[in-house]
């Protein structure tokens, strides 16, 4: 049985080098990720087409995370052409974190529901891509 305490030896030599490997920042709360958010990126790219930027199109994304999991907000994407219709969606619902992950849900049939946004800073963000539609989007703590 005088193995045991070599491989206790080992293991807490192993636990004291590797806890002197850096900071570990804390996850976010709930508390800490609540605010109004702004988009200061929207684009979207069908393929390998051109990039469109929705927000140089008069597209925005407004969302406001309450502390208590409710969201209020609105995201407007302007008519693609003149004879398209414009995309206006109430950004009312809830919202959960874990993580570092915030998820959306909403009633209105947005990417945003449907996406985990990345907390990162002062910033949600996602990027992905649907039936070869590519989104990317960056909201800013305003």
């Amino acid at each position: 049985m005088k193995w045991i305490p070599r491989v206790i030896v080992a293991s807490a030599a192993t636990l004291l080098a590797c806890a002197d490997v850096g900071t570990v920042s804390p996850l976010p709360t709930m508390q800490s990720v609540a605010g109004t958010y702004s988009a200061s990126l929207l684009t979207i790219q069908e393929g390998d087409g051109a990039v469109e930027d929705l927000l140089a199109k008069g597209g925005f994304i407004d969302l406001d995370l309450r502390p208590d999991g409710s969201t209020t907000g609105r995201m407007f994407v302007p008519a693609d052409g003149p004879d398209g219709d414009d995309y206006d969606s109430d950004l009312a619902g809830t919202w959960a974190l874990a993580d570092s992950t915030v998820t959306l849900d909403h009633a209105a049939d947005t990417f945003l529901r449907d996406v985990p946004l990345t907390v990162k800073d002062d910033r949600l963000t996602w990027s992905g891509t649907f039936n070869g539609v590519t989104i990317k989007v960056q909201l800013e703590r305003e």
